[in-house]
């Protein structure tokens, strides 16, 4: 028998966490709360356990567990439907929250009521955080869309993306049109998904008086992410 390692995450309330899991498609096959509260989940290959655990913050709860799978796109747009119905709109912030995935991305991740993460990659997605993404561009605004990516994608760290976005685009040296495209999208994404309204409307206008046509609007993938994004919250 071939070896499996199964992760157990804790959990506050058992009923809670066993509702978010069953929307994403999970089966409950063990369920006890006593003499310990314990549960254990499958989806097929996956599965994942959990066990009670008194005064856990799930704004502070760090515990993180790796799923590789075959295919990331069709798995990311059925677990976000889902969740859309149980919340109405898409949870991107807080607890619990579905990160973003754009086009080219090879893994997102589901943060579930408790805090925990749980990051789905596809198989033999490459290890660093700029995805392998080339030709790679060295100038400021470059930089910043490649480290706001890492901030975003991997650390779930909008607000670090978002300063690091913010110092780029204050830089007041010459850029490549697409690039400040690019940054300035990248930045009202961060805008939306972070309920920052006033934010998003002066970048959305900054966007806007760009006019960018079809050919140049094809350059810029960030702007898929934030009509996804747009989309979703309706």
């Amino acid at each position: 028998m071939a070896a499996r390692v199964i992760p157990v995450l804790p959990c506050i309330s058992l009923p809670e966490t066993l509702t978010f899991y069953r929307t994403l498609g999970f089966e409950v096959t063990h369920e006890q709360t006593k003499p310990n509260v314990y549960a254990a989940t499958a989806r097929g290959d996956i599965h994942l356990h959990f066990m009670g655990m008194k005064g856990l913050n799930p704004a502070e709860a760090y515990s993180t567990c790796l799923v590789l799978v075959p295919e990331i796109e069709t798995l990311h747009q059925t677990f976000s439907d889902a969740l859309r119905r149980l919340y109405g709109k898409l949870p991107i912030a807080g607890q619990p929250r579905i990160t973003r995935l754009r086009k080219g991305q090879s893994r997102f991740t589901v943060v579930d009521v408790a805090g925990n993460s749980v990051i789905f990659i596809k198989h033999g997605a490459p290890d660093d955080d700029d995805e392998g993404a080339t030709p790679q561009s060295h100038s400021r605004l470059g930089k910043a869309l490649r480290a706001a990516a890492r901030l975003r994608d991997f650390r779930n760290d909008d607000a670090a993306a978002a300063k690091v976005l913010d110092l780029a685009l204050a830089h007041d040296g010459p850029s490549d049109r697409i690039e400040r495209a690019r940054a300035l999208a990248a930045r009202l994404e961060l805008s939306l998904a972070m309920h920052d309204e006033e934010r998003a409307r002066t970048l959305q206008t900054a966007l806007s008086a760009m006019a960018l046509h079809t050919e140049e609007r094809a350059q810029v993938p960030e702007l898929l992410a934030v009509d996804w994004l747009e989309r979703s919250q309706r």
